[in-house]
Formats: C-alpha cells, structure tokens, sequence
C-alpha cells in the first residue's frame, strides 16, 4: 500500500503546554486508520495540523510523498483532504446543492456574461447523493433534514472535492443506530476506492470493528499504531488512559433516601410531551432513557424553565412553583447540564474561571451595590479546577474554546458544583468525552448523590444508565412507558419499552412466538 499521508515528529504548543509531542503517523491509500485517545490527548490539535487551522512548531508532513505545510483550510481543501466535523459545517437555510458548491458553483457563458448554471448544480448534486444513498432532492433546505441526512450531505462534499483523505471527526454522536450502520457502509465503499480515512471516535468497539489499523494518543504522544486485529478493548483503555480501568463505573456509595426533593405531576405541552410525573429523592440517581425525539431533553428543559409547559405542576423541596424560569431554578439551587455545552453551557471566548464563576457569580459581591469581588471568585475557581482535575494553564486567562471536549464538560460542571445545586438535571454528559473522563463524571454523580443531592441523568446510552441509575424511566413519544427499579434492570426489557410505540413494525419480526413487549418492571424481570 502507498503512504496517502505521513507525518514526522510533528510538535505543537498552547500557552506553553505541549498539545503534539513528537507524533508519527501513516495513512495508507485504502486504509482506515482509527485514532483514539482521552480528550486533551492532542487528536484534534493533529487533526488541525493537517488541516491547515494552527502550523506546526517542529516536524514535518508529507502527503502523496510531497512536503504538505497548508496555511489554512483551503490549503487542505485544495490538496485533497476533507474534513467531516462532529458539529457540520452546512449552512441550515440553503439548500443541498447551495451547500455543495457554495465556493464554486457550476457556469454558464463566457467572460463578464457569466452565470451561474444551477441545473447543472442540481444534476451533480443529484449524483453526489446517489453516491451516498441518499434520496433527496437536490433543492431540499438543509434545516428539514435529519443529522445523518446532513452527516452523508457533509460526505458527499468531500467526494466533490475528489478528497483522497477523509478525516471523520466522532460522526456518529447524533446519528440512529440505523443512520450510524450505514454511514459505515459507506465508509467500507469508500475505503474499496482507494481512499484514505481517519476515523476519531470514543466507541471503542466501533473503531475496532471499521478499522484496519488503530492510532493511540496519550498526554500529546503517539502510544503506538497497530493492526487493529491486535487490541482488544482492555487494552485499548490501558494504552489510553495509562492504567487499566477495573470498572467502567464506580460503585455507589449511598442509599436514595425517601424524601422527595423534585416532583413533577402531568406536566403536559400538546404534541411534545404528555401527562409526564415523575419525582427524584435525596440521595438518588434517577436515569431517563429514550429513543431520539421520545421527549427526554424537551422534559428536562422544562422542568428548568428553559421552556414553557401547557398544564401540570412542578415541586421543589416540597414549594409548588407556580411559575418556572431558568433563574428561579438557580434560586432553587437546581442545575441544568444541556445536551449543546458549546452552544448552551459555555461562553467559549472568555476565561475559564469566568465561565466557572457565572452561575454563582451574585455569590462573589460585595457591599450593597454588588461589586464582584474578582479575587475570591478566582480563588473558589481554581478550587473547583483542581477538585476536577481540570487540565488547563491559567484558568484566569485561558478561554474555555482552547480545552478538549473533557475538559470543557468539566467546566460545565463546575459552574454548577459552585451554586451547591441540590437537585441536578444531567442531559447526555458524556457525549462526546473518552471514557477516563467518563469515569470521573460517574464519580461526580456519585459524590452528588452521597451529599444528598438529587440526580435526573438522561442519556441514549442504556449501559451508562443501568452502570448509575437507582431507577430507569422509560420515555416514547413524549409520555413514561415504563420504569425500572436497579433490582430489575434487563437491557431488552428497557429496550422493548422504548419501542413500545412502533413495535409492530420494528420488534414483532424478530421475536420468538408468542412473546410480547414487556413495559414494567415486573415483566422485565420475569423475562430474564
């Protein structure tokens, strides 16, 4: 096989810390290469190298055996590696072939009397999309898709670009199971073309399975790059993380006591969610899981206030609110982790110790007309930095943009932590996040819930609920089909009333006679 990409010795420093240390790697034409790696191990700050966005400090690129040094993205473009982000880069309001050739459309005439030929746009992009099986019309707007739809517009860009070097940057975190399967399809086509592939995911067991070679960053350096044949997952983590983790979840260390600490009775808003109750006691972790679009993130942003509901009641503490918003659960000292921290839980341009500070910024002031005492809000920041393990330079200057995916989380995190919240609504946290950091969120949770906090902790991962939960509520189509206490917890059982609503399309097929769809506990745990 010929060496597509190489690089040699490649170095790259942030405020003084080395982020790529030394690293070479090979991509061969017709090979996937998966790269793995904590976050902050220096993945995307490689992946930005060869991409053109930062230059490297020392070493070299060759790329198609020539020197390759780009200046920018286009650089990168233009040399022929295309780069599918795990937030796409598709402008919403225009359409598919707008996306396509949004740089360079397709002409028609000569000279000044040029225009531009958008039905030959709409044949090519016709053509693109057959490439990528998929059915759509070319004119289609983009916001009216789905996030795999956009996943495979984002692929066929990059086979317009006749791309010799697809970087897929963890393309599967929105994506259906059946959207993920086949994405990988493609990539097996894709890769049966000749074309050379990085593939940069924290599901261990899928960079196993699509790769044929796997790439293990540490703290900046290249661990090693082998035959995936060669790594089982144990030692997948244990290359990563340096140690081997015993337990993927730490054990709970206390009992959920029996006082409620959140209620909600029949909250209801037409067509998103109906007649949901539900409560969550002191000292327990309540899992909320469901397919996409079952209502599980609407629900959560209700109850905080982010969003209004029709009818229904929330309790805090025992006090009926009687009208909900975002600041008056801080008050109620009730914290909210969104599913977007970049969009929603981050002002990612300013300091770090000012996004910890933010929540519990009133806190800090003082004397009666408010002034924010800056010194002991950083003091109580860099507590909460050092109590996380956060790996940064100075939080008092360093942006929260500049942190890995981890490491951002925890910043999330900690701004909450500060405000002592007693009831903590957790919407997907590890999305996105290897699994050391995983493990330090899990401990997290545990160490709310050991404090006597309250944790509703929603995720579209069954394993991480079942490893956490005390409880598991079940959501389809915006109302609780089924609840499942920790003694009784059966993954088919729980995924069987998740498809409650669609059952006879998608499960009946493939059960054994005369079985039916168990939506309780008590069915659950009988099937086992």
């Amino acid at each position: 096989m010929s060496a597509i990409l190489q690089t040699e010795n490649l170095s790259k420093a942030f405020f003084g810390i080395p982020a790529v240390q030394d690293v070479s790697i090979t991509v061969n034409a017709g090979e996937i290469v998966g790269l793995i790696g904590q976050n902050g191990a220096g993945k995307s700050t490689l992946m930005n190298l060869i991409g053109g966005v930062v230059q490297a400090d020392s070493g070299a690129i060759l790329f198609n055996g020539q020197p390759y040094s780009p200046r920018s993205p286009i650089d990168a473009n233009n040399a022929g590696i295309a780069f599918i982000h795990q937030e796409l880069n598709l402008f919403t309001n225009l359409t598919i072939a707008e996306n396509l050739f949004i740089d360079k459309f397709p002409s028609r005439g000569v000279g000044p009397f040029k225009v531009v030929d958008r039905g030959a746009a709409k044949r090519k992009t016709a053509d693109l999309l057959k490439a990528v099986r998929l059915d759509l019309p070319p004119d289609m707007q983009v916001e009216r898709m789905s996030p795999g739809e956009r996943q495979l517009v984002e692929i066929a860009k990059a086979l317009y670009l006749d791309a010799r070097l697809i970087i897929f940057d963890e393309p599967t975190t929105s994506l259906t199971a059946r959207e993920t399967e086949n994405l990988f399809e493609i990539i097996r086509r894709l890769r049966e073309q000749g074309k050379a592939m990085i593939y940069i995911s924290h599901i261990l067991n899928d960079v196993r399975k699509l790769s044929d070679s796997i790439a293990i960053m540490r703290d900046g350096r290249l661990m090693t790059q082998e035959a995936a044949a060669n790594f089982t997952i144990n030692r997948m983590i244990a290359l990563m993380v340096g140690r081997n983790i015993e337990q993927l979840y730490p054990p709970r260390t206390v009992t959920p006591g029996g006082q409620p600490l959140l209620e909600i009775k029949d909250v209801t808003t037409k067509g998103v969610v109906e007649k949901i109750s539900l409560r969550v006691n002191t000292g327990e972790i309540v899992g909320v899981f469901g397919l996409m679009g079952s209502g599980r993130t609407e629900l959560a942003r209700m109850i905080f206030g982010l969003d209004t509901f029709d009818s229904g009641a929330v309790t805090i503490g025992g006090e009926n609110l009687r009208k909900i918003s975002p600041r008056g659960s801080i008050r109620q000292r009730v914290a909210f982790v969104t599913e977007n921290r970049r969009e929603e839980g981050l002002l990612m341009s300013i300091p770090i110790a000012d996004n910890i500070g933010l929540v519990a910024l009133p806190s800090f002031t003082r004397t009666f007309l408010q002034v924010l005492d800056r010194e002991t809000m950083l003091d109580s920041a860099r507590e909460m930095s050092a109590a996380l393990q956060l790996k940064s330079a100075d939080i008092s200057v360093q942006p929260a943009k500049s942190l890995s995916g981890g490491n951002q989380q925890k910043v999330v995190i900690a701004k909450w932590l500060l405000s002592e919240p007693r009831i903590f609504i957790m919407d997907e946290p590890t999305r996105g996040i290897d699994v050391g950091a995983k493990y330090e969120i899990y401990a997290i949770m545990d160490q709310l819930a050991a404090g006597g906090s309250g944790v509703l902790f929603i995720s579209s991962e069954l394993e991480e609920l079942m490893g956490m939960a005390d409880r598991i509520l079940v959501m389809s189509r915006g109302e609780i089909v089924g609840e499942f206490p920790r003694s009784a917890f059966s993954e088919e059982a729980i995924l069987r009333a998740a498809f409650r609503e669609t059952a006879d399309h998608v499960l009946d097929s493939s059960l054994p006679e005369g079985e039916g769809l168990g939506v309780t506990a008590e069915e659950g745990s009988a099937g086992e």
